[in-house]
């Protein structure tokens, strides 16, 4: 079975494939567009089972196997450039994750696209976007990772700005892409750097790969920066490419406004592509970031990106009125506790919430595209209400999301795998601040959770109360087309179910990703610690639900006719303030792009003024010296020349009419010579 992964490469070349064919395809080839790409995306979703099969069967009792095919891409004098592929527990699960939830979008996407003309289109940029994901994680070659790293970011640009005609939306892509490439940079230098140390970036090559032992042992001795090792300089800079993509306090400004592509666009990036990339690169070179005795500064600083980045998406979430950018800031505050778990718990503590949140994102992001299908393209909440009567089965699915994010005690996946992060924060180095505040952040999260729900499908419906310049035509919401509803119920049941693989009671992914024997542990639960924290963060969460019923409850709060109640009881301003996003924007307006403006602008002036008059000078210079070469070539040298060249022809033309080539003439210069000589000869004699 381990020759399968000399096949790998199919799982992503499918979804490639498929996005290079429907590139030919005609624009009028609507439904087998969407047929053909969701065949393809199929039969990626089969080979990642496949190969999870043979990744399970591989994972010993003690350790974990890990499948590679290394070969020659290239050489370069004697330099060899080698290259593979990787199937190992921590990117199998996320190939099926991955083309699981690719392929409920690609359905989903048939009724919810289907009346936009440029669907062929849509359908070859989302095969690209799934077949870039799914890349990253079968490389066993950082370059590779990071040439599939930037097709997402270019997939990305291409889906949010897919509605181009709208400038928030080109806006949103330009946006995204510049700040992603900030990270990026950060993410590069990196590798050059990790290159010069290990001399090679396949992670795992016999022992000699940069993430095993020889090469670890080498960075923990190497100089980096400020006093660091190699290591953990290495590692931070591969931190701020992760900051970029997962969306990570400073760099998370371009998630809310990646709202403006389409809602299954949005579900891609949020829940299984995009965001999902930065956490697993931390999790693939963590062996880099945890060398036992080089010091773990590069996890300190994972931790607390990942706490601030918790709290700072949760607070802003709270005050948001639109339903896409609440469930935006949702995924930043949740990759937040990805990172945070990484950094306090390990590999398995992040990854288990990666999966898990995957499925309870992309459940709430289809759920609100069938919100906003159903409301005729309405996204602001304000302006919904009592949709669980008209929109049944989107209530139903979408309440179970809620749950599950809001980590709901016991039921829920949300809540196995968020217990785990706070479990882990709580014992990181006798620091309670990190744990401290991923608890804020789980209250939180429930209560802007249950805010949205009660002003989405409770109360009464208020869209026919929104002035509408077409109010006349405007209809009733309704339910979606079964192409919609048929991923939102899949989704459900893994929402529900997928945090049973990691719970205390039978911790199967922690030993499926790290190895090890699984048994059932039925006193896991009751252990002191456990319990309690378990009991507390259950009551923070109910609390949290409590409190937004309580204050957005159709019983008490109109949102048309009374201000928010989160504005009334919050400190003058302080509302603006996370309604504003912090002013984030703003501050990056008037700071870092004005002054690169400004910096822009007097290069303009410098370049105006000074280069261009300098390099006027220049041609000035070269014309009049190309002038005064050109007169003294033609009034002096051509001149004398001209001269000595007549000279020599006059003198030529004279001696050469003695050489006519006549024989006559010859024989009469002959006998007039013979005359002369026969004349002068006489006269001497006489003389």
């Amino acid at each position: 079975m381990s020759d399968w992964i000399s096949y790998i490469w199919l799982i992503p070349g499918l979804p490639v494939l498929s996005a290079l064919i429907l590139s030919f395809f005609p624009a009028t080839s609507r439904k087998g567009a969407a047929y053909f790409a969701c065949g393809s995306m199929a039969l990626s979703f089969i080979a990642s089972l496949i190969c999870f099969s043979i990744a399970n069967d591989s994972s010993g009792e003690v350790s974990v196997e890990r499948l590679t095919h290394n070969f020659t891409w290239f050489d370069v004098g004697s330099t060899t450039v080698r290259i593979g592929w990787l199937l190992d527990p921590l990117n199998a699960v996320m190939l099926v994750m991955v083309t699981f939830i690719s392929l409920l979008v690609f359905i989903y996407s048939i009724g919810y696209m289907k009346k936009d003309p440029r669907i062929v289109r849509f359908y070859a940029f989302l095969s690209l976007f799934a077949g870039a994901m799914l890349g990253l994680l079968i490389s066993n070659h950082l370059l590779i990772l990071f040439m599939c790293w930037e097709v997402v970011g270019l997939a990305s640009y291409l889906l949010i700005g897919f509605w181009y005609e709208k400038p928030a939306a080109a806006a949103a892509s330009k946006k995204a892409f510049i700040t992603t490439r900030i990270g990026d940079l950060g993410f590069f230098i990196g590798i050059l750097w990790l290159y010069q140390e290990a001399g090679t970036l396949l992670f795992y090559d016999a022992g000699q790969g940069c993430l095993e032992t020889t090469a670890l042992g080498w960075m923990t001795s190497a100089a980096g920066f400020a006093g660091l090792t190699a290591a953990t300089s290495i590692g931070s800079l591969i931190f701020v490419g992760a900051m970029g993509k997962s969306g990570q306090f400073p760099l998370h400004v371009w998630l809310p406004d990646a709202m403006e592509g389409p809602t299954p666009v949005s579900a891609l990036i949020h829940a299984a592509t995009m965001v999902a990339a930065g956490v697993f690169l931390m999790a693939r070179v963590y062996p880099l970031l945890s060398i036992p005795g080089a010091g773990t500064q590069a996890l300190t600083l994972i931790t607390w990106v990942g706490a601030i980045t918790a709290l700072v998406g949760a607070l802003a979430a709270c005050a948001q009125s639109d339903l896409k950018r609440i469930l935006a800031f949702s995924t930043i505050s949740q990759l937040g506790y990805m990172m945070l778990g990484l950094g306090t718990g390990g590999v398995a503590v992040a990854m288990f919430h990666l999966i898990t949140h995957a499925f309870f994102k992309a459940l709430l992001f289809l759920g609100a595209g069938s919100v906003i299908h159903g409301c005729h393209g309405e996204q602001d909440t304000r302006y919904m209400g009592g949709l669980r009567k008209t929109m049944p089965v989107t209530f139903a699915t979408y309440g179970i999301g809620m749950l599950a994010l809001a980590g709901f005690p016991l039921v829920t996946s949300g809540f196995w795998s968020k217990d785990e992060i706070l479990h882990a924060s709580l014992y990181w180095h006798g620091n309670y601040i990190p744990f401290l505040i991923a608890l804020a952040g789980a209250f939180l999260t429930a209560f802007y959770m249950s805010r949205q729900m009660c002003m989405v499908f409770f109360g009464t419906n208020r869209l026919a109360r929104k002035k509408h310049p077409n109010m006349d035509k405007l209809e009733v919401p309704h339910e979606s087309a079964s192409s919609m509803l048929i991923p939102l119920r899949f989704l459900a049941f893994f929402a529900i179910f997928a945090g049973f693989m990691g719970t205390p009671v039978f911790p199967w992914f922690k030993s499926f990703l790290e190895g090890g024997i699984v048994e059932w542990d039925l006193g896991a639960l009751l252990h002191g610690s456990a319990l309690i924290l378990a009991f507390g963060s259950s009551v923070i969460v109910l609390l949290g639900i409590a409190c937004g019923w309580w204050y957005y409850s159709s019983l008490v709060f109109d949102p048309l006719r009374d201000p928010d109640p989160l504005e009334e009881r919050l400190p003058s301003g302080w509302f603006s303030v996370l309604n504003g996003k912090f002013f984030l924007d703003e501050l990056y307006e008037k700071t870092i792009i004005q002054w690169t403006r400004d910096l822009a602008n007097a290069s303009a002036w410098f370049e105006k003024n000074c280069i261009f008059p300098m390099m006027d000078g220049i041609v000035f210079i070269s014309k009049m010296t190309s002038w005064i070469g050109r007169l003294w070539d033609e009034w002096i040298i051509n001149a004398g020349f001209d001269r000595i060249c007549k000279s020599i022809r006059n003198h030529s033309n004279r001696v050469s009419k003695a050489h006519n080539g006549s024989v006559q003439f010859y024989l009469q210069v002959l006998a007039l010579g013979f005359v002369l000589l026969t004349i002068f000869w006489i006269w001497g004699g006489k003389q």
